[in-house]
């Protein structure tokens, strides 16, 4: 956006076209706050921004319910992937609704309209010979009867060392992969190591596209993109690109519309972003408007809202796509953000380590904007960001109920007491108010120079500047002081505060819409009509904004103080879910313990040799300067005997004192630090890896008993 060269601070409008789109969330789960704070909210603020300062906005998005991620999903809770899919697309669409997301369109690409148009996409491309095709191994379970594609197989990613990396992409570098570049593989299905088979598959020969994307983005004007998302395109594109496949053999997604395509689907991430653009022509078609424009005209500009792990998609694959279409604009920018952390540890699906929308809106109602504020002033915009429920506790109390809160209620309050709630005539403006209103002024210039260059932490807090501005005015002319002795010097100091909330109501619906409605309703300005409409410009332009005589509302409270008995469940229930995930951890390890090979085989006449014996401990003492050894006296029926045992680092002496132990007497002695040892106290592990006595069952079971 342009500025007014008479005002630095105030934007020229210029109405222009832009198609913003939203990473589509995948079917297999709720939405949580890292998609929040990475992608939607972000997301939501821009398009919002843009509307108001009169830009003609498509802001479109859906539920992706292909890909492997959904199969597995389903398989995991024994039912279809089409009911899993129906379960969280009505959830996440809610969640967003609730939530104040103002998608122009919300669809999903098990939509009828979504799979002709990445079908036809597929033909145009396949009829202009854009792709290779190619015979290839690919891996395969046996056990199963299926190629292994994507996150049916994990193994050693190749580039990090992170065990766990999908056949897809390494989520601990953020490395995209081949299931094939995966070291040691194995199926999620089964568990089986995976064998190599022939199949043939579709790819889009990137390589053809290297200097095309070079002079996109390197040698063209993307280097006002973030660092991460330069940085990452350059790397790939240094790297030299290779044929990436865009067809799967699965039976989930959308067929490949050609000959030699049966049993086979489109690639998910072929046709995920496929759905920005059928999502589009959903909203055209239900609008009665044409949707070539935002995908089309080359006026039109096209933002990427995504993560850091999406980078490569939009940034190589997808506009690799666009230009082998042949007619479609290219992205304007990709503003993609790092990861969110949860009370300093990584966000999991799987592990329900996460702050669940649905279930924040459940515990926190009517509580959308406090926590769309802690994610934009936390967001990790440039690395990744913690949450933790006492940073939301203090962003609301400390910010949200006592700066931006406190001066809008005094400000109502006071209006009301003092003149029935109508804006009083200004006086003469002492400097202090030019001061104000002067400052005042700049802010809509200030807030929209941040957001147009996706620093949406820095506009959040510049918004909250504004507030503050407001509550120090308020505080340091004590209108409420000077009441009784100068009542016009009040008239003058309410009406510039009233100026001042009522650019509140403006700036603040990017940030906090539900805030700005309320604030929008104490002021009265929805129905004054023969007023002067409040605009974002205004704010700037405007010399009042809120005229003498005009009539406002009763003042309700913004903000409402979040208590520490509500923060506190929210750590319960974590704490109670790191519990569960513990547990799981140490039976999963257990599970997948390698154990000892059996040794070799011996006779009846070598095992009957051995003299196994039930005993008691009757002293233990540790062993001189031996950190592992204890030094035993057990009773074992037949004489009492010394037994150095290494099990000091799991028992303390005096704790296993009486204790009934399994004891191999006839172990020929050998000496251990100077003390000689007359036998062999049997001992296992636990599943945590702990050491524990092998203990007869039985009980009246006598010291000398023979364990046979």
């Amino acid at each position: 956006m342009s500025q007014n060269p008479k005002n630095p601070y105030s934007p020229t409008q210029v109405a222009g076209r832009y198609t913003i789109t939203a990473a589509l969330p995948y079917t297999n789960g709720p939405i949580h706050i890292g998609h929040l704070a990475g992608v939607y909210v972000p997301a939501d603020i821009y398009s919002r921004y843009l509307r108001l300062t009169n830009n003609d906005v498509l802001f479109v998005c859906g539920s992706d319910e292909h890909g492997v991620a959904i199969s597995m999903k389903a398989k995991k809770e024994h039912t279809t992937p089409q009911a899993i899919i129906d379960k969280y697309h009505a959830i996440i669409k809610q969640s967003f609704i609730d939530f104040g997301i103002t998608f122009d369109n919300y669809s999903r690409t098990s939509a009828k309209i979504h799979h002709e148009t990445a079908s036809e996409f597929f033909k145009k491309m396949y009829d202009n010979g854009d792709f290779i095709e190619e015979t290839t191994n690919q891996l395969y379970d046996e056990e199963a009867q299926q190629f292994l594609a994507d996150r049916f197989v994990v193994g050693t990613c190749p580039k990090c060392g992170h065990e766990e990396a999908y056949g897809d992409q390494c989520e601990n570098c953020g490395s995209s992969l081949n299931a094939t570049d995966l070291i040691n593989p194995k199926s999620t299905i089964s568990g089986a190591v995976p064998t190599l088979k022939e199949t043939k598959h579709w790819f889009l020969p990137l390589d053809r596209y290297e200097d095309f994307l070079k002079e996109w983005i390197l040698k063209g004007h993307k280097k006002d993109w973030k660092a991460n998302v330069y940085g990452q395109c350059k790397s790939w594109i240094d790297d030299g690109l290779k044929p990436r496949a865009v067809t799967r053999d699965l039976d989930w997604g959308i067929p490949v519309p050609v000959e030699g395509g049966e049993g086979k689907v489109l690639y998910v991430w072929f046709d995920a972003p496929i759905g920005y653009i059928s999502s589009t022509k959903e909203w055209a078609a239900k609008e009665g408007k044409d949707w070539e424009p935002y995908w089309k005209d080359s006026d039109t500009k096209l933002v990427h809202f995504i993560g850091k792990d999406n980078i490569v998609f939009h940034c190589i694959i997808f506009p690799s796509m666009l230009k082998g279409h042949g007619d479609y604009i290219l992205p304007e920018n990709v503003p993609a953000n790092e990861f969110l952390n949860l009370e300093g540890n990584k966000l999991s699906t799987s592990k329900n380590w996460a702050v669940w929308l649905h279930e924040y809106l459940e515990d926190f109602p009517d509580m959308q904007d406090v926590l769309r504020y802690t994610l934009t002033a936390n967001a990790p915009e440039t690395k990744d960001n913690d949450f933790t429920w006492k940073d939301f506790q203090a962003r609301n109390n400390n910010e949200l109920v006592a700066i931006f809160g406190n001066f809008v209620n005094r400000v109502a309050v006071l209006t009301d007491k003092y003149y029935g709630g109508k804006v009083p005539a200004a006086g003469k403006f002492s400097e202090v108010d030019k001061e104000t209103l002067e400052q005042l002024r700049k802010y809509p210039g200030i807030i929209s120079s941040s957001i147009e260059r996706y620093r949406f932490r820095e506009a959040g807090q510049e918004l909250m500047n504004l507030a503050r501005l407001g509550n120090k005015y308020l505080a340091d002319e004590e209108p409420w002081k000077l009441i009784k002795t100068n009542e016009e010097r009040v008239q003058t100091i309410m009406f510039v505060a009233l100026q001042v909330t009522t650019a509140l109501s403006v700036l603040s619906e990017p940030f906090l819409p539900f805030t700005s409605v309320k604030l929008k309703n104490i002021l009265n300005v929805f129905s004054n009509e023969s007023e002067k409409p409040l605009s974002w410009e205004g704010v700037s332009t405007q010399e009042t904004l809120l005229p003498a005589g005009h009539q406002i509302n009763k003042a309700e409270l913004l903000f409402c103080k979040v208590e520490d008995q509500e923060i506190q469940a929210q750590l319960d229930k974590l704490k109670a879910t790191k519990k569960v995930n513990t547990a799981s951890t140490k039976i999963a390890n257990q599970k997948s313990k390698k154990l000892m090979p059996q040794k070799d085989t011996i006779s009846f006449e070598d095992f009957s040799k051995l003299d196994i014996r039930v005993g008691t401990i009757m002293e233990a003492e540790k062993m001189p300067k031996a950190d592992k050894l204890l030094v035993l006296k057990v009773d074992t029926g037949l004489d009492t005997r010394t037994i150095v045992s290494g099990i000091a680092e799991s028992f303390s002496p005096e704790d296993i004192v009486g204790k009934k132990v399994t004891v191999l007497i006839n172990l020929a002695p050998r000496k251990l630090r100077g003390v000689e040892s007359e036998g062999m106290i049997l001992m296992t592990e636990s599943e945590d890896g702990k050491l524990v006595f092998v203990n007869p069952d039985s009980e009246g079971v006598g010291n000398g008993e023979t364990i046979n």
